[in-house]
């Protein structure tokens, strides 16, 4: 593989600084956790080589989530990322086709495009409500089509399918003979019906998913995969092995101890989302230069400054961010217009929230042509 970076990792708040940041908006988690918060106990952790597939009791906690689930379905991984690099380089050669609903998260094409794949995409638009139609995937699929590859709630646009809509793509892959990567994220943070994981569905699933986004624990790089064909598993665990062998007890002691609150936390968590999403919402309302398709879960949205608003896009990306010391992920994160922005909404406070709204608007009155 040739690697490269991507945007999304060179111009990320982290990678910038926080230090240099007045209101961070680009984030797509909640807010980051704090030890002291957590009310954990590791003073009698043995700090061993763990089993290779993950701290079995962890396991069991994720795979009671979805009914047929197994510990033995789950492989904890570090961090989603690590999940599916795993997949891609697992299931895919030079010259494989690969299906990408995009706009999509960077990795699920950045690693595949390395591989040397042939990426056929499946774009939605802000004209059609970023809405899927299971149709005209199944149409895109070809006989040499290997992995189906989506996110839901979707990054960066925070549109969901339904369940039907869920069942009716893993008929139409099982059908096919290809196979369905899920990136599921953020399915805890539905605003409505919570889907169930979807390799629960099928043995042509694969699910990903983590503890950063939803729960704001990305500094203890735990995630996972999950899969019900044991010969699949068995190669992503070959996988995991050859890059990592197992993930650090530290994170799985803190993850599992965490996901024993897991209840708690959510509701801690979800109070907070619906108050900052209730702010972005009416902010969206009172304001003439952007438009939205009002996002269904997830911590972002992915507004666009209006075609017609008479706004410099580049003048307002450079006005917001060095005027105002304000950030949000351009459109070009994702391979999309610049005057596509994702917006996050769940990793600040309210006021940093407010005050970066403010700032947004006082960054397009000036870029005004």
């Amino acid at each position: 593989m040739q690697y490269r970076r991507m945007p999304i990792e060179i111009e990320s708040p982290e990678q910038l600084g926080y230090g240099t940041i007045d209101c961070n908006l680009a984030e797509s988690s909640v807010t980051d956790g704090l030890m002291r918060d957590l009310g954990l106990n590791l003073d009698d952790l043995v700090l061993m080589y763990g089993d290779h597939y993950g701290k079995p009791e962890l396991r069991a906690l994720i795979a009671a989530e979805g009914a047929g689930l197994h510990p033995d379905d789950v492989l904890m991984t570090v961090g989603a990322a690590a999940a599916l690099f795993i997949v891609s380089t697992s299931m895919l050669q030079s010259g494989d086709r690969l299906l990408v609903v995009s706009p999509n998260y960077a990795t699920n094409i950045e690693t595949p495009r390395q591989i040397g794949c042939e990426m056929d995409y499946y774009r939605l638009t802000f004209e059609t409500g970023f809405r899927m139609d299971v149709d005209e995937i199944a149409a895109r699929i070809t006989p040499a089509t290997k992995l189906v590859s989506l996110t839901c709630p979707h990054n960066p646009t925070g549109t969901m399918i339904t369940e039907d809509e869920l069942k009716r793509l893993i008929a139409v892959v099982e059908t096919k003979g290809c196979r369905l990567l899920f990136d599921e994220t953020y399915r805890e943070m539905s605003f409505g019906a919570v889907l169930p994981p979807a390799a629960s569905l099928s043995p042509a699933v694969i699910s990903v998913s983590s503890l950063s986004k939803t729960y704001g624990l990305p500094g203890i790089r735990m995630g996972w995969l999950l899969c019900r064909d044991h010969a699949l598993m068995e190669t992503f665990l070959a996988a995991k092995e050859q890059i990592f062998i197992s993930n650090s007890v530290v994170d799985e002691e803190i993850a599992y101890q965490f996901l024993c609150r897991k209840a708690e936390h959510l509701q801690r968590i979800r109070a907070h989302i619906d108050t900052n999403f209730s702010l972005v919402k009416t902010w969206m309302a009172a304001q003439p230069d952007f438009e939205w398709i009002e996002p269904q879960g997830g911590v972002v949205g992915f507004p666009r400054i209006k075609p017609d608003s008479g706004v410099d896009v580049e003048r307002f990306y450079q006005i917001l961010n060095t005027v105002y010391k304000t950030y949000t992920g351009p459109g070009h994160w994702f391979e999309s217009d610049r005057a596509h922005m994702r917006l996050g909404y769940g990793w600040p406070h309210k006021d940093e929230l407010a005050r970066g709204l403010d700032n947004i608007i006082q960054a397009l009155r000036a870029a005004r042509s």
